[in-house]
């Protein structure tokens, strides 16, 4: 009987040795990220069998259990690789915002800065001072254009780093959860037993490579985990990790990419498939953000550079000669797919603008489908939209030409079947602005022609001073005459190459030929002449600097290309302050959302802590309690041991 006490006694102080490690475990760990509480469990041992029944045989641990639960786990990982994504996405926009949006080094006040003097031009068209002013605030507009679009670049070359430094993260965290899974494995060989505290550090892990990327976990029945991101790319499979790479895209080598490989083959992750994590917001921000920004500020650059340059060259300058390009600017980038077959020479697609007022700011992917009855065939994609537009071209008539939203695309012959192309049509339009003169003289603020009436005229009709709209007749080489015909009503025109018809007229009626542009308003005379001639000497005139001055509050930017008679939208400025408020309204909104996402991972994380935290006012009260067990299950053992010496003593 004492010795069964005695047994009864031992394992009563076991167990309540067992539950005080548990618990004194459970408190050193209040703070340890990643841990879950544990409990000790235990059950009663077989009893024996006596006369008088069953007699109980003391308690056995069973296990230490993990009080973990799987649901609210992945919700929160959830949540933290969904809140990652929102605040890396955040951060980045912000920044764009606060560059754009600078009042200082933002777009607005260079210029309203080059146009205030332009209009000095035009009312002092013969001033150098005035000249050399607009050609000093020009200058400041491109610097700006250009510093703008160099932060915006910077910032690209930014995301690769930090996409760098992610995928080392991440291969890092695929490594380690690899090695855990074999400790564990190995720990849990014999099936009885779970391995709680390895089993904590892989769980921490696979929170921390969440909050990289987006994993799905799957539990293998030896305790492993496999773990799977993107479309479902593998990187741990049991204990085989295998590693993602930076990769430079196919297109563009300076744009990093998410790569995988797996053995000799290797592949790249599309972008959109990694929706959360770090990793998940530098992609979005890159390609819903940062891509359009700077092709909306690039195409910018370029209608102002392609309308200012194409009203200057329809004026003259201080030396009597015709305006040549005021501004400079990049023509549409085209980067061919590292893995086409086909002709790889710099020629086989060109890009040239076309009309810069329908240009977009989404980029374009051109793709070869082969030839098939007798056409070349090829499919351009709108990116922004995915607007595809199948061409086909007769074979054996290369060069094929083909104009789309603004440009023109020049194919040569030589494409392999599946070979690709990346058109970016306003990418560098910032970054290449720049003031194509440096002499003040050269700005073309007159006009080129001069009109006038004949002193002999009879009637009391009058010519306007004229316009041009083509510089193809001029410079002119002598005058034009227009001759009225009363009897028929009309003026015959003389002196015009190409030769013009005769005119009806039409008091106040708008009169062109040959890019020429003028009215003739009142009553004229039979025989009546006026003439068009070059403005020789025409110093003080201020015709084109109007003409270029109006450029500001014109509509120029955002004409629909695919709707015939669609006019442009939207002024430089206006372009520029829309631009300013998308990316703001973004920059909001994802702050916002932000917040909230915060919000959702605390709330995910008290109901997980409500469930596997560690509340130490309970521990404290387990504490006590398997201490009165512990001197309880002693005092079992000391009256065994008072009975034993009793039975000895009988005998004495």
């Amino acid at each position: 009987m004492g010795m069964s006490i005695l047994k009864i006694g031992m394992s009563g102080l076991n167990a309540a040795q067992a539950g005080l490690v548990t618990t004194g475990h459970n408190i050193s760990n209040a703070s340890t990220a990643g841990f879950n509480r544990q409990q000790m469990l235990q059950s009663n041992a077989l009893p024996q069998l006596s006369g008088s029944g069953f007699l109980g045989s003391g308690v056995n641990v069973t296990t230490v259990k993990r009080i973990y639960n799987d649901t609210l786990t992945q919700q929160l990982a959830l949540a933290q690789s969904q809140g990652s994504r929102v605040d890396s996405f955040s951060s980045h926009i912000q920044q764009v915002a606060n560059l754009l949006g600078d009042p200082s080094s933002g777009l607005t006040p260079r210029l309203q800065d080059m146009f205030s003097a332009l209009a000095d031009v035009a009312s002092n068209p013969e001033s150098i001072s005035s000249r050399q002013a607009l050609l000093s605030s020009a200058q400041a507009l491109g610097a700006s254009f250009q510093s703008l679009g160099q932060s915006l670049a910077d910032m690209r070359s930014g995301i690769n780093s930090e996409i760098s430094a992610s995928v080392s993260l991440i291969n890092g965290f695929a490594q380690q959860i690899a090695g855990l899974n074999q400790s564990i494995v190995v720990a849990e060989s014999g099936g009885v037993h779970a391995a709680n505290d390895l089993r904590d550090q892989r769980d921490l892990l696979v929170a921390e490579l969440n909050q990289q990327v987006r994993a799905t976990v799957v539990a293998q029945s030896d305790g492993a985990y496999n773990i799977f991101v993107g479309n479902g790319q593998g990187i741990v499979l049991g204990v085989n990790a295998f590693a993602l790479a930076a990769t430079p895209s196919l297109h563009d080598p300076r744009r990093l990419e998410l790569g995988f490989g797996n053995g000799a083959s290797s592949a790249l992750i599309a972008p959109e498939s990694i929706e959360a994590g770090v990793l998940g917001g530098l992609f979005a921000f890159r390609s819903a953000a940062l891509d359009p920004a700077q092709n909306a500020l690039g195409r910018i650059a370029i209608v102002l550079a392609r309308s200012f340059n194409e009203q200057h060259a329809l004026g003259q300058d201080l030396y009597g000669a015709l305006g040549g390009n005021f501004f400079s600017i990049a023509e549409p980038q085209v980067l061919a797919s590292s893995r086409n077959t086909g002709n790889t020479g710099t020629g086989l697609i060109n890009a040239t603008l076309d009309r810069a007022d329908a240009l977009t700011t989404s980029d374009y992917r051109l793709q070869y489908n082969g030839a098939a009855a007798g056409n070349e065939n090829f499919l351009l994609t709108r990116l922004s939209d995915g607007a595809s537009t199948s061409i086909s071209f007769a074979s054996g008539g290369p060069p094929y030409l083909l104009n789309q939203d603004g440009f023109s695309l020049t194919l040569a012959a030589g494409a392999a079947l599946n070979d690709s192309w990346m058109i970016q049509p306003t990418r560098l339009g910032a970054s290449s602005f720049a003031v194509a003169i440096s002499d003040p003289a050269r700005i073309a603020a007159a006009a080129p022609i001069r009109s006038d009436a004949a002193l002999g005229n009879r009637g009391n009709a009058i010519i306007s001073a004229g316009n041009v709209s083509s510089i193809s007749s001029l410079p002119l080489t002598g005058a034009v005459t227009l001759t009225y015909d009363a009897a028929l009503g009309r003026f015959a025109v003389g002196g015009a190459v190409p030769a013009v018809a005769p005119v009806t007229y039409v008091s106040g009626g708008g009169i062109s030929f040959n890019g020429l542009g003028f009215s003739i308003s009142g009553t004229p005379s039979d025989g009546d002449v006026f003439t068009l001639g070059a403005n020789t000497g025409g110093v003080g005139d201020n015709r084109n600097a109007l003409a270029l001055a109006a450029l500001q509050t014109r509509a120029t930017l955002g004409r629909n290309a695919a709707v015939p008679g669609a006019q442009a939208s939207a002024s430089f400025q206006g372009a520029y302050s829309q631009l300013v408020s998308e990316v703001g309204n973004t920059a909001r909104q994802m702050a916002v959302t932000g917040k909230a996402q915060q919000n959702v991972i605390t709330q995910t994380r008290q109901a997980q802590q409500s469930v596997s935290g560690v509340n130490l006012d309970e521990e404290a009260a387990n504490l006590l309690r398997y201490q009165q067990a512990y001197q309880a299950a002693g005092k079992v053992m000391q009256v065994a041991n008072t009975l034993f010496e009793t039975v000895l003593n009988l005998g004495r």
